[in-house]
């Protein structure tokens, strides 16, 4: 049975997540996405230095750990982030939501490539469910999207090039050697990392740092950094850290069903019968397979 411990955290991640694909959309136009993305994991980098130096959690890591912060900063905080900006620039952010969902099926795939995590008959039943409800999301989504058919083919592309980098940093916290890593220590070294080649490349490609002084983009890269980046990954990877990455994946399936609900409180979203019954779907998968069997963590 799930507890407290992991069902919060849980919530509290995917809650935050649902309300980012929104204000991604605010960080495009002035500012290159290579450097959207440094400031946010400088921001949430510092959010999470500040948070452990007040509730004396570690920080320091040794060479070797520095190498595994270095690279869930490439994948996770580099190459996801930038395929996610650049589609966003292409596509919808519901479609890119949508399409993110898919986040379950490399993460269960590689779970039990890597770290021999079995996927439990009820899991693979929830989840093939979860998938025809995704599936119906994506064909609302695409309906609506008014993108050119070569921007379409591109944009989830990119997304699902961001799938695959996220999923590679989600079975890196399935890993013994990241459990045994201090939490705040990993997150902020992996966010600082992430931010440094971020900045790198935007130097190389685009020049120097640009940023947008108005109240719209540095809000949004406040609550970026601080609650989508430093709240919410400590709660994510705690869960991955808990539960593995093939469950815990379920925050991506939940993520644009709550971000088509506050679209329908804050920007008017017309519900029709095919994303109703997707997102139906799409939870109905969620309970059967997260009331599947714990996995044993078997990775080394």
């Amino acid at each position: 049975m799930l507890t407290a411990r992991v069902l919060i955290p849980f919530a509290v991640a995917t809650i935050i997540w649902g309300s980012t694909w929104i204000v991604i959309r605010g960080q495009l136009g002035v500012v290159p996405p290579n450097w959207s993305v440094c400031y946010r994991f400088l921001v949430g980098a510092v959010a999470i230095t500040i948070h452990a130096i007040a509730t004396g959690a570690p920080l320091k890591l040794d060479r070797r750990e520095q190498c595994f912060a270095a690279l869930l900063g490439f994948t996770q905080f580099f190459l996801n982030f930038n395929f996610v900006y650049q589609a966003e620039g292409l596509i919808t952010s519901g479609l890119v939501a949508v399409v993110f969902a898919l986040l379950i099926v490399p993460n269960a795939i590689f779970g039990s490539i890597f770290l021999k995590q079995p996927l439990t008959g009820r899991f693979l039943f929830g989840s093939m469910i979860a998938l025809v409800g995704v599936g119906l999301l994506i064909l609302q989504e695409a309906r609506g999207d008014d993108a050119s058919s070569h921007a379409s083919i591109v944009g989830v592309g990119l997304t699902l090039l961001g799938v695959l980098s996220a999923s590679a940093a989600n079975v890196l916290q399935g890993t013994n050697a990241a459990r045994a890593m201090p939490m705040a220590g990993m997150l902020a070294w992996g966010m600082v990392w992430g931010a440094a080649i971020n900045a790198g490349v935007g130097l190389a490609t685009t020049g120097a740092p640009v940023i947008e002084l108005t109240p719209t983009y540095l809000g949004g890269v406040l609550y970026l950094g601080v609650m989508a980046s430093a709240v919410a990954f400590t709660c994510y990877f705690s869960v991955i850290r808990a539960i593995g990455p093939a469950r815990a994946a379920y925050s991506s399936v939940i993520t644009p069903v709550l971000a088509m609900l506050l679209s329908t409180l804050f920007e008017h979203y017309h519900w029709t019968l095919l994303a109703g019954s997707g997102a139906v779907v799409t939870l109905v998968g969620l309970v059967i397979a997260l009331r599947s069997r714990k996995p044993v963590l078997k990775s080394a």
